[in-house]
């Protein structure tokens, strides 16, 4: 009977980690359509990290602003209204100074590798800057530029006096040194603000542009890298840290910044598609700049450099190494715009 019992604890202490461990149902949160590119992605990396944990991480996908508005998703994050949040750190001028290196003008030219370039250099500023959240990834959409309703924009001081939806805190501050004034929508609200004539153009990637119907409201479309914006997956610490090392393991897996070169380049693609979908329209000017006017263009965008450093420098980086660090690892994954 001893033996018995022996045996049965033996048994008991080599029993694979995953049956011992707890289920965990995850709320991951998005705020674009359920039918943008962004909700396979996120379905995609449930379904990864449910494979690697066995099947006892599973999760969900709310999109479209279901559990909370855009603005919010950061701290839907840190205080569990969802466990898995997309993040645009731009919604929140100040707040997130270090990665919004990724929004300065002409600097990435690749969705895949400026996202695998972008997230490898930001993982060490990631733990001082999100450290409310555990920090999945960070990505970049394709980069793109100004449409506007109202007025072709050529060169910088076409924008003077106009009214733009910016991207992200580095676009609006881009938009106000041109002499324009700034109208703050999230992405879903666009076309109406434009509609209405509350803003007359908008900083906003092609795919998207059809997407939201905003392609219905604007006329003239610059073809130009003019921008890209950053984006963050960050997780519930306590959500996360309730987990088993199994468990962990299987979310830090599909942390990485191959996943972010995964997930920003099926965005691109379906924002890249989106030039020849503009294009095909009547009613609409697609125009290119010529070389000339990109260096205009760059010479303008040069204060937000600066600007950006004084962020940085406050938030403990040392912008300069920053900078330096940020283009070497977009070099190494060749998305380091000419």
């Amino acid at each position: 009977m001893r033996k018995a019992c022996l045996a049965l604890l033996l048994a008991a202490s080599v029993t694979p980690a995953f049956a011992q461990d707890k289920t965990f149902d995850l709320k991951i949160s998005h705020w674009v359509p359920a039918s943008h590119p962004l909700q396979k992605s996120l379905e995609d990396w449930a379904a990864a990290v449910e494979k690697d944990s066995g099947g006892t991480i599973k999760g969900k996908v709310f999109p479209a602003q279901q559990l909370g508005k855009a603005f919010d998703h950061y701290d839907m994050a840190r205080d569990g209204i969802a466990d898995v949040t997309y993040v645009n750190p731009g919604y929140q001028p100040g707040r997130f100074p270090i990665v919004g290196a990724g929004e300065l003008p002409f600097l990435i030219s690749d969705a895949k590798g400026g996202s695998m370039g972008l997230d490898a250099w930001y993982r060490k500023y990631a733990e001082k800057e999100m450290k409310d959240v555990k920090y999945c990834l960070a990505f970049v959409h394709s980069p793109s530029s100004f449409h506007s309703k109202t007025k072709k924009i050529v060169l910088p001081e076409d924008v003077k006096g106009m009214k733009i939806r910016p991207a992200h805190a580095t676009m609006a501050n881009f938009v106000t040194s041109l002499g324009g004034t700034n109208v703050q929508s999230s992405a879903p609200e666009v076309r109406d603000i434009i509609e209405r004539g509350v803003a007359d153009g908008v900083t906003f990637p092609w795919g998207s542009l059809v997407l939201f119907g905003i392609d219905k409201v604007t006329k003239y479309d610059m073809e130009a890298p003019l921008y890209t914006t950053t984006f963050v997956f960050v997780i519930n610490k306590d959500k996360y840290n309730a987990m088993s090392d199994k468990q962990k393991a299987a979310i830090d897996k599909n942390c990485s910044v191959e996943m972010a070169g995964v997930v920003g380049e099926h965005w691109g693609k379906f924002e890249d598609a989106g030039i020849d979908k503009v294009k095909a329209e009547s009613g609409h000017e697609v125009y290119k700049l010529a070389p000339e006017q990109t260096a205009v263009w760059k010479k303008a965008a040069e204060p937000l450099v600066k600007t950006w450093s004084e962020g940085a420098k406050k938030a403990g980086a040392d912008p300069d190494a920053a900078l330096s660090e940020l283009k070497a690892s977009l070099k190494k994954y060749n998305a380091l715009a000419e």
